[in-house]
């Protein structure tokens, strides 16, 4: 029973007015059913991006708070990615790598005027081509379609914002706009009505958490910055809960893949610093990603190798039986996670991926400054290069140091140097693209449109 034993789990179920006992629709499921996906024509995908939402701020992740009594549950009954890791701090340059499965040298997006290129193939163009009616909402402006974000989405819309509630909060003094992530469960709803007799790809970027958005019925952990932030991501915990009663009502959850992942993490201070865009530590690219499929699992799944969100699609477009994305950096974890479903170790973990942040990337400069970590297990090795040519590094690790705040650059001289030699290999590397990505001349209305949410965009 989803009402009864799972969801709710979440104190105020928006979908529950339907009945007292909803009755889940999804059948048990194994691991062998996870490998039987892609011989199925008739599964849905539903991909929920929650901007700025860090890992270990979830209790399915081991936090010591409830703030995610949705995402704990949908976990428990499906497959979580243990250690994965975002491609940068900022959401373009992340959310670039994502839908292209390259790394943002490779993606060449990595400033802010920067554009995906229309010889680019996105994950959504290939979910298009398969056949499948395809949607985008978004609420960041970071991912407008004059930034190439729109390719392969039939769909690609901003949901019009209305008036909040009362006792709606906004904690972040930087956000200008109204409006909620339930202005997009709305729009999504209105694109099922209409499309979802076919088979269908749905992409909702959901922004609450990045602006601290949160109800009175969220109001649990206190009002300090960190607090509030706790707050936000309960509350969008309801978003998902009432986007689950559009999936119930409309009789898709037991043909759906529902993905819900992030695009970067955010900071407290553990370094000096708050929020996100400024470096690619630990706590602003480690990132949730869990699967809940179109069944349930007896036994949650835990993939426990690396991972990386340039990993995401190549997995999916596996685990569906379509076409891969060709020259990707990433690639398919579908063979992790039949392990982990089965209770197996797995393949070994060699993964060794890479975030980057330019620090010039909002400054009208033709110089760069790359900030990488390459991460090798409990290693991470970060490199600051400046625009003058000098550089700084550190190296972490973490089964030693949990928070990643000793730098061991000098005790692991061997291990310091091998992933020097990759992390300069990989500044090294040149987009696939026959030219370079393109730049976009933003206006001033685009311009502010991108500081309302809070970040630093240069002046023409």
């Amino acid at each position: 029973m989803i009402a009864a034993a799972a969801l709710a789990v979440f104190a105020a179920l928006r979908w529950k007015e339907e009945s007292e006992r909803i009755v889940d629709p999804r059948p048990p499921g194994t691991a062998e059913d996870i490998a039987k996906l892609s011989q199925r024509k008739d599964v849905n995908v539903l991909f929920v991006l929650i901007d700025t939402l860090r890992a270990e701020r979830l209790r399915t992740y081991g936090y010591r708070r409830p703030t995610s009594p949705f995402l704990d549950v949908l976990a428990s009954q499906g497959l979580r990615f243990g250690r994965h890791l975002s491609q940068s701090s900022w959401t373009k340059c992340s959310m670039a790598s994502l839908w292209t499965g390259l790394y943002p040298q490779r993606s060449g997006v990595t400033r802010f005027d920067d554009v995906i290129p229309q010889e680019a193939v996105t994950a959504a163009e290939v979910f298009h081509e398969a056949g499948f009616r395809t949607a985008g909402i978004w609420r960041n402006g970071w991912v407008e379609s004059y930034f190439g974000f729109d390719q392969g989405l039939e769909v690609y819309t901003r949901p019009r914002s209305r008036a909040v509630p009362d006792d709606v909060r906004r904690q972040n003094p930087t956000v200008q706009h109204g409006g909620s992530d339930m202005d997009g469960v709305d729009v999504a709803a209105e694109f099922l009505r209409v499309y979802g007799h076919d088979r269908w790809f749905l992409y909702l970027h959901l922004m609450d958490v990045h602006e601290y958005t949160y109800g009175a019925e969220s109001a649990r952990f206190g009002t300090g910055y960190a607090d509030v932030y706790d707050n936000a991501i309960l509350h969008v915990n309801g978003v998902l809960d009432a986007l689950l009663g559009v999936l119930y009502r409309g009789g898709f959850l037991a043909n759906t893949l529902i993905i819900i992942g992030s695009d970067h993490g955010e900071a407290f201070g553990e370094r000096g610093t708050e929020g996100h865009a400024r470096n690619v530590y630990r706590e602003t690219t480690e990132v949730p990603l869990v699967f809940g499929f179109p069944f349930r699992l007896a036994v949650p799944a835990v993939v426990r190798q690396r991972t990386a969100n340039v990993d995401l699609w190549p997995t999916v477009l596996e685990l569906l039986g379509l076409p891969p994305l060709e020259g990707a950096d990433g690639r398919s974890r579908v063979p992790e996670m039949l392990a982990a479903a089965r209770g197996e170790p797995g393949p070994e973990d060699t993964a060794t991926p890479i975030a980057h942040l330019d620090q010039t990337w909002g400054q009208r400069v033709e110089t760069t400054a790359p900030n990488v970590t390459v991460s090798d297990r409990g290693f991470r090795y970060v490199l600051f290069r400046d625009a003058k040519g000098g550089a700084r590094e550190e190296l972490f690790d973490a089964d030693h140091d949990a928070v990643e705040l000793e730098n061991r650059l000098e005790a692991e001289p061997e291990v310091a140097e091998r992933l020097r030699e990759q992390a300069v290999l990989y500044l090294a590397s040149k987009p696939p693209w026959k030219e370079a990505a393109p730049k976009l001349e933003l206006d001033e209305l685009q311009l502010n449109q991108l500081r309302a949410l809070g970040y630093a965009v240069p002046a023409k």
